[in-house]
C-alpha cells in the first residue's frame, strides 16, 4: 500500500518547530509515565509495520537516492544513505533487540547512608525532550527513535536533507507502531523541512528540548556546541 507523504511545511519555521516542540513536551509526559511493557509493545509494533512496508521504505529511498547521484555525492555519502532488504532487516533487528533490554526507568543505584541515618541513591529518571540531528543515514531515525522510546523520552529528529524522503516514510512506519501500541504519536516526530532555519531554531527552544545530541560530521558538532 502506497501512501503519499505529507508535504513540508508551508508555515514559518519558528512557528513549525515550536508546534514540534510543544507536542514533544505533551508526550514527555505521558512517556515518563508508561510502563515497561507498553514501551516494547510499541517497539515491536513499529518493527512490524516496517517489515510491512519494505516496498514503500525502498521507494521512497530510491527517490532520494537518485537525487543525490544527480547531484554527485560522494560515492561514501551514496552508500550511507541507500537502503537495501538487509538494511530494513537491521533496523527490525535493532528494535527487537532494544525492546528485549532490560527497561533502565527507576533503577536505583549508588544507595548509601548518610551520618544522619537517611539512605540516599540515584534514580534514573528519563531526560525529557531529545532533539538528534543527524545526516545522510536514514536507519538513524529508528535506532535514534528505539533508544528515545526506552528510556521514556520524547524525540525530535532532525535527518540530512539528502534522506528526506526516507525518513518521513519510516517516520510513517513508527507513527503507525505507535497508534497500534496506543501510545502518544508525538513520542516521535521527524522535522519534515530542509529549511535549515528549522535546526538553528531548534537549538533555541530550550523551554522544549532538554538536550541536543548531534551525530555527524565534525561540521555539524561544531554548529551545535557553538
Amino acid at each position: 500500500m502506497s501512501v503519499a507523504l505529507r508535504k513540508e511545511k508551508a508555515t514559518n519555521p519558528g512557528q513549525y518547530m515550536l508546534q514540534l516542540g510543544q507536542s514533544a513536551r505533551a508526550a514527555a509526559t505521558e512517556l515518563a509515565h508508561a510502563e515497561p511493557q507498553h514501551k516494547n509493545q510499541a517497539l515491536l509494533a513499529i518493527a512490524t509495520v516496517l517489515d510491512q512496508r519494505r516496498e514503500f521504505i525502498l521507494q521512497e529511498n530510491k527517490k532520494d537516492f537518485e537525487a543525490a547521484s544527480v547531484n554527485q555525492l560522494s560515492a561514501a555519502m551514496l552508500e550511507r544513505l541507500e537502503l537495501d532488504q538487509a538494511r530494513i532487516d537491521a533496523m527490525i533487528e535493532g528494535l527487537h533487540q532494544v525492546a528485549g533490554l532490560a527497561d533502565p526507568i527507576g533503577e536505583i543505584t549508588g544507595l548509601r547512608y548518610r551520618p544522619s541515618g537517611i539512605q540516599v541513591g540515584k534514580m534514573r529518571v528519563p531526560l525529557g525532550v531529545i532533539g538528534i540531528i543527524y545526516e545522510s543515514r536514514p536507519n538513524v531515525t529508528i535506532d535514534a527513535a528505539a533508544l528515545c522510546l526506552k528510556s521514556g523520552n520524547a524525540s525530535i529528529l532532525r535527518g540530512g536533507k539528502e534522506a528526506l524522503h526516507s525518513n518521513q516514510a519510516i517516520y510513517q512506519c513508527i507513527q503507525q507502531g505507535l497508534k497500534q501500541a496506543g501510545l502518544i504519536e508525538h513520542a516521535v516526530q521527524v522535522i519534515n523541512t530542509t529549511d535549515r532555519e528549522a535546526v538553528s531554531q531548534m537549538l533555541k527552544m530550550h523551554d522544549c528540548i532538554d538536550v541536543i545530541i548531534p551525530r555527524g560530521g565534525k561540521s555539524l558538532i561544531e554548529r551545535i556546541a557553538g
